[in-house]
C-alpha cells in the first residue's frame, strides 16, 4: 500500500515537467508562407534562411508558396492562422509597405500580424538608357528640365516599389516624366534597353546583371549608405535629396496575438542565423544586406513604411482601387 502511495506520488509529481515538455516550442515543424510563387529572388532568400533557422530551432520549417493577388492572399493565409508559432509568413515591402498604402486590402497590415524580426533590404537604383546623353544625377535632372514630358519610365507595376520611388523622385525634382507600368520588372528592362523608355528605379539585384553588361548606367541609390556592389555609385541621400531611405526589404510576421515568449525565441535564433558569415555571402546574390532588427524595432519600420508610401500615394493621387 505504501509502495503505491509512493509510485502514484512520483507520478503526480512527474506532470508538470511532462506538459512543460509539450508545450516546448517547437515540438512539431513550423510553416512559413512565402508571398510569391516557387523561384525567384524572394523564395530564395526565404529558402535560405529557413534552412538555417530550422536547424537552430530543431525542427524543420516547411516553406509554403502562395502567389497571387500581391500577397494578399498569403497575408490572408497568415493572419487567419493560429497565433501559436507555427504560422509565419515573409513579409516585404509589398505586403507591409507599398500595398496597404495604395490600396484597401481585406485585413491590417499592422494590427493583424506581430512582427517577428528583418531580415534584410536591398536598395533600388536610378538607371537610364545608356545612349542618354546623361552620366550624373544631376545631368539627369538637367535634362529632365530641358525636355519637359519627353522622358518615361518603367516600373514593375502601379503601386510597386519602382514606381513610388520615382514618383518620390519627381516629387522633389518638379520634373515630369510619362509612366509606363508593366506585368514585372522583365519586360520594363526590356523596353528601358531597347529605348522606349529612358529611366527606372528597379532593385539593385535586378539591374546588376544590365549594369555589367553597359546597357544601362546606374545614377544614385536609395538607402543611407552606399551599397558593396556599387561602391561608385552615390545615394540619394548624399545627393541632397530627402526620404530616399526606403529599401525593397524583407522580414517574418506571424499572425496578430502571438505569445511574446514564443517572439522572442525566433527573433533570437533568426538574429543568430543573419550574423553567420556564409548567409551574408548567400544572401548578396540578391545584394540583400542582413539587418537584424528586435520585434519592437521591425514593427517601427513597418508603420513607418507605410505611413511613408501612404502620405505620398496621396500627394500624388495614386489609388489603385477599382
Amino acid at each position: 500500500m505504501k509502495r503505491r502511495s509512493l509510485l502514484h506520488a512520483a507520478a503526480l509529481s512527474a506532470l508538470p515537467a511532462f506538459a512543460q515538455a509539450q508545450s516546448r516550442f517547437p515540438n512539431k515543424p513550423l510553416r512559413y508562407i512565402v508571398p510569391v510563387a516557387a523561384g525567384g529572388g524572394s523564395d530564395m532568400i526565404g529558402r535560405t534562411v529557413t534552412e538555417r533557422w530550422g536547424v537552430l530551432l530543431g525542427q524543420t520549417i516547411v516553406v509554403d508558396n502562395q502567389g497571387g493577388g500581391g500577397g494578399v492572399i498569403a497575408g490572408q493565409t497568415t493572419a487567419h492562422a493560429a497565433p501559436d508559432g507555427y504560422t509565419l509568413m515573409q513579409g516585404y515591402v509589398g505586403t507591409h509597405g507599398t500595398s496597404p498604402a495604395t490600396r484597401k486590402l481585406p485585413y491590417d497590415a499592422v494590427k493583424d500580424f506581430t512582427p517577428i524580426g528583418m531580415i534584410g533590404a536591398t536598395p533600388n537604383v536610378l538607371v537610364v538608357n545608356a545612349q542618354l546623353p546623361v552620366k550624373t544625377l544631376k545631368e539627369f535632372i538637367d535634362y529632365l528640365k530641358k525636355n519637359p514630358g519627353k522622358v518615361a519610365y518603367g516600373s514593375a507595376g502601379p503601386g510597386s516599389l519602382t514606381h513610388l520611388t520615382m514618383e518620390l523622385f519627381k516629387q522633389q525634382v518638379d520634373s515630369f516624366m510619362v509612366h509606363v507600368p508593366y506585368r514585372g520588372i522583365a519586360p520594363a528592362f526590356t523596353d528601358l534597353i531597347g529605348g522606349q523608355t529612358q529611366a527606372m528605379f528597379p532593385g539593385l539585384a535586378a539591374a546588376m546583371p544590365h549594369l555589367r553588361s553597359g546597357s544601362v548606367r546606374a545614377l544614385a541609390v536609395t538607402g543611407t549608405k552606399r551599397h558593396p556592389q556599387a561602391k561608385d555609385v552615390p545615394t540619394l541621400e548624399e545627393s541632397g535629396f530627402k526620404g530616399f531611405d526606403a529599401m525593397q526589404w524583407y522580414g517574418v510576421v506571424g499572425p496578430a496575438g502571438m505569445p511574446e515568449t514564443i517572439v522572442r525565441q525566433l527573433n533570437e535564433t533568426l538574429a543568430t542565423v543573419l550574423k553567420a558569415p556564409d548567409l551574408r555571402e548567400k544572401l548578396a546574390v540578391e545584394a540583400v544586406e542582413p539587418t537584424p532588427m528586435t520585434p519592437a524595432q521591425f514593427g517601427d519600420y513597418m508603420r513607418n513604411d507605410i505611413a511613408r508610401w501612404a502620405k505620398l500615394a496621396k500627394a500624388r493621387n495614386i489609388q489603385l482601387d477599382n
